[in-house]
């Protein structure tokens, strides 16, 4: 099997490491990394270093790249770009494609599967949904620091078990992966704590402990979370009924100091994955008729922020 991995960062880093580990250089498998700039330089001469909270490995794909047409045609391509990056990205995977190739987009969102589909003329895209924290530390190193590392995937149309022995390729690369016959819930359930999260953080410039400790910030993500609550409820998708409430209880797990990818963004001045959160919740209230007030006001603040 031929598998690509695009986008070398954090996400990409930590899953595409344990890959390479388990499978680059081997004669039934060949692995790629698409990667850039000086990352990508130092991969080149030294191989991708991943320090986890396992222990630290140096890993060396059998080839990395900035050009993904270098993979040829593969079987598996592990999508980890950031949202922004993601049309160019996309239009950049179609020389890897064959018609069963799986692409498995590991972004945050809830409609990734479905945007690269209306992109990639052929091969099969899956849902994907990832808990790690871990980022680049300097050129060619990524640290992963928290998260429960799993990885759950799935179809949209709910026929799970052909994709089983993917699950078992990824299990056997060290990956805490689990396919799932129903995948939009734990995008959904995911999505509805972390939008919340990275739009109030980088609204009030707070961490998790004190927006959490704030009434007027805790009160919003509450409300946010509501609201995203009835919107999934309008899409069908049927999310447990304390899902507010455990929501709120895992955003209390993470540590008083964390913030949000979108927080620190805002704060450098780069560019932000806003119109992922908080303006797709935006956009699909309106074509739902679900009023999304809280939403609106927080989109409008942070495009003004931007």
């Amino acid at each position: 099997m031929k598998i690509t991995i695009v986008g070398l960062g954090g996400v990409g880093g930590y899953f595409g490491g344990k890959i390479a580990r388990k499978y680059a250089g081997s004669p039934e498998h060949r692995v790629v990394f698409v990667a850039r700039g000086a990352h990508l330089a130092a991969i080149r001469s030294d191989g991708l270093l991943l320090k986890t909270v396992e222990g630290d490995f140096r890993v060396r794909p059998d080839l990395v790249t900035d050009n993904p047409s270098e993979a040829g045609r593969c079987d598996l391509v592990l999508f980890c770009v950031k949202e922004y990056d993601l049309k160019a990205a996309a239009a950049a995977l179609v020389p890897l494609l064959h018609e069963k190739t799986v692409v498995l987009p590991v972004l945050n969102g809830v409609d990734i599967a479905e945007r690269l589909r209306s992109i990639l003329p052929r091969g099969v895209v899956l849902g994907g949904c990832v808990y790690i924290s871990a980022f680049i530390e300097a050129p060619g190193i990524v640290r992963q620091v928290g998260g429960s590392c799993q990885l759950l995937f799935g179809p949209d149309d709910g026929q799970a078990e052909m994709y089983r022995p993917l699950e078992t390729l990824l299990k056997e690369a060290g990956i805490k992966a689990e396919l799932s016959a129903s995948i939009a819930v734990p995008l959904w359930t995911k999505y509805l704590f972390v939008s919340p999260m990275a739009g109030v953080t980088s609204l009030m410039r707070l961490c998790f402990g004190d927006v959490m400790a704030d009434e007027k910030g805790r009160g919003m993500v509450r409300g946010l979370m509501a609201e995203i609550e009835r919107l999934a409820s309008a899409k069908g998708i049927a999310l447990p009924a304390d899902s507010a409430d455990r929501g709120i209880a895992t955003v209390e797990r993470f540590p008083h100091a964390t913030r949000s990818s979108m927080q620190l963004d805002f704060e450098k001045g780069r560019r932000t994955e806003l119109e992922l959160f908080v303006g797709y919740a935006v956009r699909a209230g309106r074509l739902f008729g679900v009023p999304m007030p809280l939403h609106d006001e927080l989109y409008t603040a942070l495009r003004r922020k931007e």
